[in-house]
Protein backbone atom coordinates (compact mmCIF):
# COMPACT_ATOMS: atom_id res chain seq x y z
CA UNK A 1 0.00 0.00 0.00
CA UNK A 2 1.21 3.55 -0.75
CA UNK A 3 0.07 7.05 0.90
CA UNK A 4 -0.91 9.90 -1.16
CA UNK A 5 -1.13 13.26 1.12
CA UNK A 6 -3.10 16.33 -0.28
CA UNK A 7 -0.79 19.58 0.53
CA UNK A 8 -1.09 21.57 -2.38
CA UNK A 9 -4.25 23.71 -1.50
CA UNK A 10 -4.54 27.80 -2.04
CA UNK A 11 -5.77 27.97 1.82
CA UNK A 12 -8.27 30.47 1.68
CA UNK A 13 -9.56 30.67 5.42
CA UNK A 14 -6.22 30.70 7.31
CA UNK A 15 -5.38 34.54 5.53
CA UNK A 16 -2.99 36.08 6.04
CA UNK A 17 -0.93 33.47 7.26
CA UNK A 18 -1.34 30.95 3.93
CA UNK A 19 -0.37 33.88 1.74
CA UNK A 20 3.05 33.12 2.91
CA UNK A 21 3.29 29.77 4.23
CA UNK A 22 1.47 26.59 3.03
CA UNK A 23 -1.53 25.82 5.93
CA UNK A 24 -0.46 22.06 6.43
CA UNK A 25 3.22 24.20 8.00
CA UNK A 26 1.22 25.73 10.56
CA UNK A 27 2.53 24.57 14.21
CA UNK A 28 -0.19 22.80 16.60
CA UNK A 29 1.19 21.38 19.96
CA UNK A 30 4.82 22.78 18.56
CA UNK A 31 4.60 20.50 15.46
CA UNK A 32 3.41 21.00 11.74
CA UNK A 33 -0.09 19.30 10.81
CA UNK A 34 1.64 17.99 8.07
CA UNK A 35 3.88 15.89 10.44
CA UNK A 36 0.44 14.21 12.63
CA UNK A 37 -0.37 13.21 9.10
CA UNK A 38 3.03 11.69 8.16
CA UNK A 39 2.82 9.76 11.48
CA UNK A 40 -0.21 8.55 11.11
CA UNK A 41 0.30 7.32 8.06
CA UNK A 42 3.19 5.23 9.00
CA UNK A 43 1.90 4.08 11.68
CA UNK A 44 -0.61 2.04 9.46
CA UNK A 45 2.65 0.15 7.85
CA UNK A 46 3.14 2.71 4.87
CA UNK A 47 6.45 4.00 3.57
CA UNK A 48 6.08 5.13 -0.03
CA UNK A 49 4.00 8.29 0.53
CA UNK A 50 3.20 11.00 -2.20
CA UNK A 51 2.77 14.72 -1.77
CA UNK A 52 0.60 16.60 -3.68
CA UNK A 53 2.31 20.35 -3.76
CA UNK A 54 1.19 23.88 -5.21
CA UNK A 55 2.80 27.33 -5.18
CA UNK A 56 4.88 26.01 -2.13
CA UNK A 57 6.23 23.28 -2.64
CA UNK A 58 9.61 24.43 -1.54
CA UNK A 59 8.43 25.05 1.67
CA UNK A 60 7.22 22.23 2.77
CA UNK A 61 9.67 20.75 0.97
CA UNK A 62 12.45 22.14 3.41
CA UNK A 63 10.16 21.11 6.55
CA UNK A 64 9.28 17.48 5.17
CA UNK A 65 12.69 16.57 3.26
CA UNK A 66 13.29 13.43 1.76
CA UNK A 67 10.86 11.34 4.42
CA UNK A 68 13.87 10.06 6.01
CA UNK A 69 13.40 10.96 9.32
CA UNK A 70 9.41 9.35 9.70
CA UNK A 71 11.00 6.17 7.94
CA UNK A 72 9.58 6.72 5.14
CA UNK A 73 10.56 8.12 1.49
CA UNK A 74 8.43 10.61 -0.30
CA UNK A 75 8.00 12.11 -4.03
CA UNK A 76 6.97 14.98 -4.48
CA UNK A 77 3.88 16.05 -7.07
CA UNK A 78 3.33 19.08 -8.49
CA UNK A 79 -0.54 20.27 -9.17
CA UNK A 80 0.14 23.74 -11.21
CA UNK A 81 -3.20 25.50 -9.35
CA UNK A 82 -6.07 23.37 -7.35
CA UNK A 83 -7.76 21.22 -9.87
CA UNK A 84 -9.75 18.77 -6.98
CA UNK A 85 -9.02 16.00 -5.12
CA UNK A 86 -9.85 13.52 -7.75
CA UNK A 87 -7.31 15.60 -10.23
CA UNK A 88 -4.44 15.05 -7.25
CA UNK A 89 -5.33 11.22 -8.05
CA UNK A 90 -5.12 11.86 -11.93
CA UNK A 91 -1.86 13.36 -11.49
CA UNK A 92 -0.41 10.63 -9.27
CA UNK A 93 -0.91 7.83 -11.23
CA UNK A 94 2.54 7.51 -12.39
CA UNK A 95 3.48 7.19 -8.98
CA UNK A 96 0.45 5.05 -7.24
CA UNK A 97 0.42 2.47 -10.50
CA UNK A 98 -1.67 -0.33 -9.53
CA UNK A 99 -1.25 -0.42 -5.52
CA UNK A 100 -4.10 0.18 -2.87
CA UNK A 101 -3.37 3.61 -1.70
CA UNK A 102 -4.28 6.13 1.23
CA UNK A 103 -5.44 9.56 0.46
CA UNK A 104 -5.12 11.68 3.42
CA UNK A 105 -6.13 15.69 3.41
CA UNK A 106 -3.16 16.82 4.82
CA UNK A 107 -4.62 19.86 7.28
CA UNK A 108 -6.71 17.27 8.59
CA UNK A 109 -5.93 16.22 12.21
CA UNK A 110 -6.77 12.69 13.60
CA UNK A 111 -4.81 12.41 16.67
CA UNK A 112 -5.92 8.46 17.27
CA UNK A 113 -4.53 7.53 13.82
CA UNK A 114 -6.46 6.28 10.96
CA UNK A 115 -5.74 2.46 11.98
CA UNK A 116 -9.00 1.33 12.52
CA UNK A 117 -9.48 2.68 8.82
CA UNK A 118 -6.71 0.46 7.01
CA UNK A 119 -7.99 -2.43 8.81
CA UNK A 120 -11.04 -2.23 7.63
CA UNK A 121 -9.93 -1.72 4.29
CA UNK A 122 -8.29 -4.86 4.81
CA UNK A 123 -10.48 -6.93 6.06
CA UNK A 124 -13.53 -6.23 3.25
CA UNK A 125 -11.53 -5.03 0.09
CA UNK A 126 -14.00 -2.73 -1.38
CA UNK A 127 -12.60 -0.55 -4.29
CA UNK A 128 -12.66 2.86 -1.65
CA UNK A 129 -13.02 2.67 2.24
CA UNK A 130 -14.33 6.24 3.54
CA UNK A 131 -13.79 7.64 6.89
CA UNK A 132 -16.52 9.17 8.06
CA UNK A 133 -17.83 10.85 11.45
CA UNK A 134 -21.36 12.82 12.66
CA UNK A 135 -21.39 16.21 12.73
CA UNK A 136 -24.03 18.94 13.94
CA UNK A 137 -24.07 20.45 10.47
CA UNK A 138 -23.74 18.29 7.55
CA UNK A 139 -25.26 20.56 5.21
CA UNK A 140 -21.46 21.90 5.37
CA UNK A 141 -19.69 18.54 4.36
CA UNK A 142 -19.47 15.89 1.89
CA UNK A 143 -22.38 13.48 3.04
CA UNK A 144 -22.59 9.80 3.17
CA UNK A 145 -25.57 8.10 3.11
CA UNK A 146 -25.48 3.99 4.59
CA UNK A 147 -27.34 0.62 3.48
CA UNK A 148 -28.55 -1.41 6.65
CA UNK A 149 -25.11 -3.08 6.31
CA UNK A 150 -22.56 -0.27 6.35
CA UNK A 151 -22.27 -0.01 2.69
CA UNK A 152 -21.85 3.40 0.96
CA UNK A 153 -25.42 4.16 -1.17
CA UNK A 154 -24.79 7.58 -1.87
CA UNK A 155 -22.30 10.57 -1.41
CA UNK A 156 -23.56 14.28 -1.80
CA UNK A 157 -22.30 16.68 -1.43
CA UNK A 158 -22.72 20.09 0.90
CA UNK A 159 -26.72 19.10 0.74
CA UNK A 160 -29.35 21.52 1.39
CA UNK A 161 -31.89 18.71 3.19
CA UNK A 162 -29.03 16.04 4.54
CA UNK A 163 -30.31 12.27 4.64
CA UNK A 164 -27.51 11.67 6.71
CA UNK A 165 -25.49 13.39 9.35
CA UNK A 166 -22.05 11.35 8.22
CA UNK A 167 -19.45 13.55 7.24
CA UNK A 168 -16.35 12.36 5.22
CA UNK A 169 -13.39 13.65 6.87
CA UNK A 170 -10.45 14.12 4.46
CA UNK A 171 -9.10 10.13 5.01
CA UNK A 172 -9.87 7.30 1.97
CA UNK A 173 -8.54 3.85 0.94
CA UNK A 174 -8.83 3.10 -2.67
CA UNK A 175 -7.94 -0.16 -4.73
CA UNK A 176 -6.42 0.48 -8.46
CA UNK A 177 -10.25 0.96 -9.25
CA UNK A 178 -10.95 4.51 -8.47
CA UNK A 179 -8.30 5.26 -11.58
CA UNK A 180 -11.29 4.35 -14.16
CA UNK A 181 -13.76 6.17 -11.79
CA UNK A 182 -11.36 9.59 -12.15
CA UNK A 183 -10.61 9.28 -15.70
CA UNK A 184 -14.27 8.93 -16.71
CA UNK A 185 -15.75 11.97 -14.60
CA UNK A 186 -16.22 15.58 -15.60
CA UNK A 187 -14.71 18.86 -14.12
CA UNK A 188 -18.05 19.86 -11.78
CA UNK A 189 -19.62 23.26 -11.84
CA UNK A 190 -16.93 24.70 -10.34
CA UNK A 191 -14.71 23.29 -12.35
CA UNK A 192 -13.07 20.91 -10.21
CA UNK A 193 -12.81 16.84 -10.51
CA UNK A 194 -14.48 16.02 -7.64
CA UNK A 195 -13.46 12.76 -5.34
CA UNK A 196 -16.91 12.44 -4.91
CA UNK A 197 -17.90 12.02 -8.20
CA UNK A 198 -15.44 9.65 -8.59
CA UNK A 199 -16.46 7.77 -5.26
CA UNK A 200 -20.27 7.92 -6.51
CA UNK A 201 -19.20 6.75 -10.28
CA UNK A 202 -17.85 3.35 -8.61
CA UNK A 203 -21.16 3.06 -6.55
CA UNK A 204 -23.33 3.16 -9.95
CA UNK A 205 -21.00 0.50 -11.91
CA UNK A 206 -21.93 -1.30 -9.09
CA UNK A 207 -18.37 -1.14 -7.06
CA UNK A 208 -18.47 -1.80 -3.08
CA UNK A 209 -17.74 1.57 -1.41
CA UNK A 210 -17.61 1.40 2.65
CA UNK A 211 -17.44 3.14 5.13
CA UNK A 212 -15.38 3.59 8.91
CA UNK A 213 -17.01 5.61 11.43
CA UNK A 214 -14.19 7.74 13.18
CA UNK A 215 -15.03 7.98 16.73
CA UNK A 216 -11.52 9.73 18.05
CA UNK A 217 -11.17 13.79 17.97
CA UNK A 218 -11.08 14.84 14.79
CA UNK A 219 -10.32 18.43 12.98
CA UNK A 220 -10.25 20.02 9.86
CA UNK A 221 -7.53 22.86 10.41
CA UNK A 222 -8.43 25.13 7.50
CA UNK A 223 -9.73 27.60 9.86
CA UNK A 224 -7.98 29.91 12.65
CA UNK A 225 -10.53 28.75 15.27
CA UNK A 226 -9.92 25.24 14.61
CA UNK A 227 -6.00 25.53 14.42
CA UNK A 228 -6.87 26.99 18.40
CA UNK A 229 -9.26 24.56 19.33
CA UNK A 230 -7.29 22.05 18.15
CA UNK A 231 -3.94 23.48 19.65
CA UNK A 232 -5.93 23.03 23.21
CA UNK A 233 -7.04 19.41 22.44
CA UNK A 234 -2.92 18.37 21.61
CA UNK A 235 -1.81 20.45 24.63
CA UNK A 236 -3.59 18.24 26.90
CA UNK A 237 -1.84 14.98 26.02
CA UNK A 238 1.96 16.83 26.98
CA UNK A 239 4.32 14.85 28.47
CA UNK A 240 5.85 17.56 30.52
CA UNK A 241 9.66 18.52 30.30
CA UNK A 242 12.45 21.07 30.93
CA UNK A 243 14.97 20.99 28.53
CA UNK A 244 15.33 24.94 28.85
CA UNK A 245 16.45 27.45 31.68
CA UNK A 246 13.90 28.18 34.04
CA UNK A 247 15.50 31.00 36.50
CA UNK A 248 14.75 31.05 40.63
CA UNK A 249 12.00 33.44 40.76
CA UNK A 250 10.02 31.76 37.82
CA UNK A 251 7.10 29.19 38.27
CA UNK A 252 6.11 26.55 36.24
CA UNK A 253 2.89 24.01 36.93
CA UNK A 254 1.18 21.40 34.99
CA UNK A 255 2.03 20.14 31.60
CA UNK A 256 4.38 22.22 30.33
CA UNK A 257 7.54 21.68 28.07
CA UNK A 258 10.27 23.79 27.38
CA UNK A 259 12.58 23.47 24.54
CA UNK A 260 16.45 23.26 24.84
CA UNK A 261 18.09 27.02 25.19
CA UNK A 262 14.71 28.34 26.21
CA UNK A 263 14.86 30.84 29.12
CA UNK A 264 12.21 31.64 31.31
CA UNK A 265 12.67 34.58 33.60
CA UNK A 266 10.88 36.19 36.66
CA UNK A 267 7.87 34.49 35.10
CA UNK A 268 4.72 31.95 35.40
CA UNK A 269 4.04 28.99 33.18
CA UNK A 270 0.58 27.34 34.00
CA UNK A 271 -0.10 24.25 31.30
CA UNK A 272 -0.72 23.19 29.59
CA UNK A 273 1.83 24.71 27.32
CA UNK A 274 5.37 25.03 25.66
CA UNK A 275 8.13 27.31 25.26
CA UNK A 276 10.20 26.36 22.02
CA UNK A 277 14.01 26.00 21.82
CA UNK A 278 15.79 28.88 21.88
CA UNK A 279 12.85 31.25 22.98
CA UNK A 280 12.66 33.73 25.94
CA UNK A 281 9.83 34.35 28.18
CA UNK A 282 10.78 37.43 30.61
CA UNK A 283 8.47 38.75 33.41
CA UNK A 284 5.54 36.83 31.67
CA UNK A 285 2.57 34.89 32.12
CA UNK A 286 2.05 32.35 29.99
CA UNK A 287 -1.17 29.56 29.62
CA UNK A 288 -3.31 27.51 29.79
CA UNK A 289 -3.13 26.09 26.47
CA UNK A 290 -0.38 28.71 24.83
CA UNK A 291 2.06 27.49 21.99
CA UNK A 292 5.38 29.74 21.78
CA UNK A 293 7.40 28.62 18.70
CA UNK A 294 11.58 28.86 18.55
CA UNK A 295 13.12 31.53 19.12
CA UNK A 296 10.28 33.77 20.23
CA UNK A 297 10.36 36.55 22.75
CA UNK A 298 7.71 37.61 25.34
CA UNK A 299 8.11 40.21 27.90
CA UNK A 300 5.77 41.94 30.28
CA UNK A 301 2.99 40.15 28.68
CA UNK A 302 -0.31 37.74 29.64
CA UNK A 303 -0.29 34.79 27.20
CA UNK A 304 -3.30 32.31 27.44
CA UNK A 305 -5.23 30.20 24.24
CA UNK A 306 -2.98 31.29 21.40
CA UNK A 307 0.10 30.12 19.42
CA UNK A 308 3.25 32.28 18.56
CA UNK A 309 4.73 30.93 15.25
CA UNK A 310 9.11 31.01 15.20
CA UNK A 311 10.55 34.49 15.90
CA UNK A 312 7.44 36.14 17.39
CA UNK A 313 8.26 38.96 19.60
CA UNK A 314 5.22 40.05 22.39
CA UNK A 315 6.20 42.91 24.67
CA UNK A 316 4.02 44.71 27.26
CA UNK A 317 0.38 43.26 26.27
CA UNK A 318 -0.78 42.60 29.25
CA UNK A 319 -4.04 40.74 28.46
CA UNK A 320 -3.68 38.37 24.91
CA UNK A 321 -6.12 35.85 24.32
CA UNK A 322 -7.27 33.60 21.07
CA UNK A 323 -4.42 34.65 19.24
CA UNK A 324 -2.30 33.60 16.26
CA UNK A 325 0.62 35.92 15.94
CA UNK A 326 2.64 34.51 12.42
CA UNK A 327 6.57 34.15 11.74
CA UNK A 328 8.22 37.13 12.85
CA UNK A 329 5.96 39.72 13.73
CA UNK A 330 6.09 42.41 16.18
CA UNK A 331 3.20 42.87 18.72
CA UNK A 332 4.14 45.55 21.02
CA UNK A 333 2.12 47.53 23.84
CA UNK A 334 -1.51 46.88 24.01
CA UNK A 335 -4.25 45.50 26.31
CA UNK A 336 -7.32 43.46 26.01
CA UNK A 337 -7.25 42.80 22.62
CA UNK A 338 -7.77 39.23 20.08
CA UNK A 339 -5.49 39.47 17.14
CA UNK A 340 -4.69 37.55 13.88
CA UNK A 341 -1.51 38.91 12.35
CA UNK A 342 0.53 37.37 9.63
CA UNK A 343 4.01 37.18 9.39
CA UNK A 344 6.79 39.74 9.24
CA UNK A 345 4.01 42.15 9.95
CA UNK A 346 4.40 44.89 12.91
CA UNK A 347 1.50 46.24 15.31
CA UNK A 348 1.91 48.88 17.59
CA UNK A 349 -1.60 49.11 20.34
CA UNK A 350 -2.15 51.90 22.85
CA UNK A 351 -3.74 52.46 25.26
Amino acid sequence: MKALVLAGGSGTRLRPFSHTMPKQLIPIAGRPVLEYVLDNIRAVGVTEIGVIVGDRAAQIADAIGDGGRFGARITYITQDRPRGLADCVRLARPFLGDDDFVMYLGDNMLPGGIGEIAADFTAARPAAQIAVQKVPDPQNFGVVELDGDGSVRRLVEKPRRPRSDLAMIGVYVFSAAVHEAVAAIRPSARGELEITDAVQWLLTRGAEVRASEYGGYWKDTGRIEDVLACNRRLLGELRPGVAGDVDAASEVTGQVVIGPGARVVRSRIDGPAIVGAGALVEDSHVGPYASIGPDCVLRGTRLTDSILLEGASVSGVPELHGSLIGRSATVGTGGGHRMLVGDHARIEITA
